[in-house]
């Protein structure tokens, strides 16, 4: 073989190489795992024998909060950075799994034990103590006086998307009702590989008032920005709010159009959708200070959230 060959070859196989690389480390994934091989008793699936991954779930109408029917409660979405999960049940609240690894885990997430992930393992563990709230993220409607979550639905439907260039759950609720109100939302979650930040998209039926997003309360730094000169605006946190704990910062970015109010609820800082807008879109993002090359302040962390503003702001969608 002649040294121009040679070289080609190796610049071939380096390039290979390389490609590999970057689709291992920059990674997205989404899943939703149920159990096998038992069966239902008073709302709870016993005697199971494993879990199998779906790419499609109607959810039992016999499921509710810890019916031990889906590993980790909920479907899961993940990137090289960060891991989400949703609680597929009347909560409907948006959790946060911390990772110290850049490998994506969710595949192994739960099945050590059920409840396992709240215990700190080598690839990280569940972070964020949720209680009544939103968690991070997620979505329910405000009357006023308190957020309504996912008490009174007819039927939810779940599907899985794992794509090139990114992972997704929608999850679309029939019959949900709120003080009278009844409609259906579809919701769609999506990652791409490389970020911290979930997309959300949702879409209702029908309009109605108090449509609402949030970041639970934990008595830590509250940070926002609220111009209405600006396109997106975004409210956020950062303290030792860790189950840890140590240090987390937890920001949601908005179209300001779409939004109605930002105000403080009983259990988060809510962001209130206006009743006429019948789609909505907007971000959320999780940083943990244990990351691989984490935020460890509350001043690069605004620098962070600022930079992710700026982009919104340039009509670069994040």
């Amino acid at each position: 073989m002649n040294t121009v060959k040679y070289i080609l070859l190796l610049t071939l196989i380096f390039n290979l190489f390389s490609c590999k690389v970057v689709s291992e480390k920059e990674a997205s994934y989404a899943e939703l795992s149920i159990a096998q091989g038992g069966q239902w008793e008073k709302g709870k699936y016993i005697n199971r024998t494993s879990f199998k991954n779906t790419n499609y779930l109607r959810l039992p109408d016999s499921h509710t909060d810890h019916s031990y029917f889906i590993r980790y409660e909920g479907p899961g979405w993940e990137s090289d950075k960060v891991a989400y999960r949703l609680y597929l049940d009347w909560r409907n609240a948006i959790d946060i799994f911390g990772k110290k690894t850049d490998q994506i885990v969710l595949e192994s997430v739960g099945q050590d034990g059920f409840d396992s992930y709240h215990d700190m393992k080598d690839w990280g563990m569940d972070i964020l103590k949720v209680g009544n709230s939103l968690g991070l993220g997620s979505f329910g409607r405000y009357d006023g006086n308190e957020v309504h979550h996912f008490k009174t639905v007819d039927s939810t439907l779940v599907s899985i998307t794992n794509e090139t260039g990114f992972s997704a759950v929608d999850i679309d609720y029939f019959g949900w009702t709120t003080n009278g109100v009844v409609t259906d939302l579809s919701a769609r979650l999506s990652i791409k590989p490389g970020s911290r930040i979930t997309r959300v998209d949702l879409d209702r039926s029908h309009t109605f008032e108090g449509l609402c997003t949030g970041i639970v309360k934990h008595n830590v730094d509250f940070i926002s920005t609220h111009d209405n000169q600006n396109d997106w605006g975004y409210i956020a946190t950062y303290g030792k709010q860790s189950l840890v704990p140590d240090q987390l910062g937890m920001a949601l970015f908005y179209k300001m159009d779409q939004v109605e109010i930002v105000k403080e609820g009983l259990n988060d800082h809510l962001v209130v959708f206006k009743k006429d807008t019948k789609k909505v879109s907007y971000y959320f993002a999780a940083f943990w200070e244990q990351e691989l090359g984490g935020i460890t302040s509350k001043e690069d962390f605004v620098k962070y959230i600022d930079k992710q503003l700026d982009k919104l702001l340039n009509q670069d969608f994040l």
